[in-house]
């Protein structure tokens, strides 16, 4: 109904969920993140979740790094506990490219992948002691969740909420927060580079997504229409190229991590509908 985070949904499904089962243990996730080894991220989800449902716990799983990735936040976990679920010390946020070396070489950082596991009982007691106004705002609307009138609640009180992320609004505040290394390949697909690394390409190593593409010396570059567009590409190396509605974005590779603030800026310029 509103755009306002991950937190304001957090808590509500929390609360719609506890109202059919108060011992719940529930997992969030992106819907963008590539896994290819699903045995092994249901085996580590049922470690967490057999985690959670002993100790009041605020579980996420966190991505052992491979480069000093500037896009991520970081997870920073006490290496001092010899356990494969590791008490948190502190989130950081995207660091620059020197911070992120300092953080793979200390060896105890892991990317923080937006996977989180709790019980319904613990993280609604986090958002109650935590942020009591945005639990107050959705615990009102109990008696009608799952109900035919939880529509017209939502409907007039989701945009109260709070614009907040989850890892802002509870997890950096909690002391009983933890980190499970995972173990299994992943893939953040909300960047283009990382769509880029799981496509098909050419012998050039460029990648095409719903386009028809000539291209001549050039190479490593994605390329995506949204209309199967004729796209000609010569002399281009490494670039993002991406044809969507009004815009037309051609882009360096090596700076992916700056196009949400040029797509802002464009906002900005010429009106929120682009961008």
């Amino acid at each position: 109904p509103a755009m306002r985070n991950t937190a304001p949904c957090i808590l509500y499904a929390s609360l719609k969920i506890q109202k059919e089962n108060p011992d719940a243990v529930m997992i969030v996730a992106p819907s963008d993140h590539w896994i290819e080894d699903e045995r092994t991220f249901s085996a580590n989800v049922k470690q967490a979740f057999d985690f959670c449902e002993e100790n009041d716990a605020l579980m996420t799983l966190g991505i052992t790094p491979d480069f000093p990735n500037t896009g991520y936040g970081y997870i920073e976990y006490d290496k001092s506990v010899n356990n494969a679920i590791k008490p948190v010390a502190q989130f950081r946020e995207k660091p620059d490219y020197e911070t992120a070396k300092t953080f793979i070489s200390q060896g105890n950082f892991l990317w923080n992948a937006g996977i989180f596991m709790w019980s319904v009982k613990s993280v609604i007691k986090a958002f109650e002691t935590k942020q009591p106004e945005l639990y107050e705002l959705f615990e009102k609307g109990c008696d009608v969740y799952n109900t035919d009138f939880e529509d017209d609640f939502v409907r007039d009180n989701y945009a109260k909420a709070e614009n907040i992320s989850v890892d802002y609004a509870i997890m950096e505040k909690s002391s009983n927060v933890f980190v499970l290394p995972a173990e299994f390949d992943w893939n953040d697909l909300g960047t283009w580079g990382s769509l880029y690394d799981k496509l098909d390409k050419d012998s050039d190593k460029n990648a095409v997504v719903n386009a028809h593409a000539l291209v001549e010396d050039a190479s490593g570059n994605m390329i995506r229409t949204e209309n199967k567009k004729i796209v000609v590409v010569d002399g281009l190396e490494d670039y993002i190229i991406v044809d969507k509605n009004d815009v037309l974005l051609i882009f360096p590779k090596g700076k992916e991590q700056d196009i949400k603030k040029v797509l802002q800026k464009v906002k900005d310029k010429f009106g929120e509908q682009y961008g």
